[in-house]
């Protein structure tokens, strides 16, 4: 990958050191992957505040178990008309690193069972591979049960 092509989600991950494997979305060998895509969800709750949840791309969030996580009564979806504004990051591009503000996030407890994940790396069409356990060298998260099979 070109220095030119290297996002900000990279850059943080070089500077604390995680090491990564960068990868855009075309060169994702997408029926042999050892180790899950996740996807980055924003959420706002009756409080004002806004969070951030990680779920397995096959799986959906389960909204009532999501706000218990965060200790809300409820939680919706952030627009995506609201979402470059808030991060810094285009729907699509979102990333749990290197937003403008650091959120409350959480990632589903299931990235305790792969020893390598696969998340945006903070523009469309990129991603990067990381160990979840160097991931508290880069963010402040909780783990929890906050998916479901489907939208129901």
């Amino acid at each position: 990958m070109s220095k030119k092509d290297k996002t900000n989600v990279m850059r943080v991950l070089e500077q604390k050191k995680v090491d990564y494997q960068a990868y855009e979305w075309d060169q994702v060998p997408k029926s042999s992957v050892d180790f899950p895509i996740y996807k980055t969800l924003v959420t706002y709750g009756k409080t004002g505040d806004h969070y951030v949840f990680v779920i397995p791309t096959e799986k959906y969030l389960d909204l009532k178990a999501a706000a218990k996580a965060v200790g809300e009564k409820n939680i919706h979806m952030l627009l995506e008309k609201d979402l470059l504004p808030l991060t810094g990051y285009v729907h699509g591009g979102c990333s749990p690193i290197g937003m403008k503000k650091q959120f409350v996030t959480v990632f589903d407890q299931s990235i305790k069972t792969f020893d390598q994940i696969l998340f945006s790396a903070g523009k469309v069409g990129f991603a990067v591979q990381v160990s979840p356990k160097d991931l508290d060298r880069v963010l402040d998260y909780q783990l929890a049960m906050i998916t479901k099979d489907n939208e129901d």
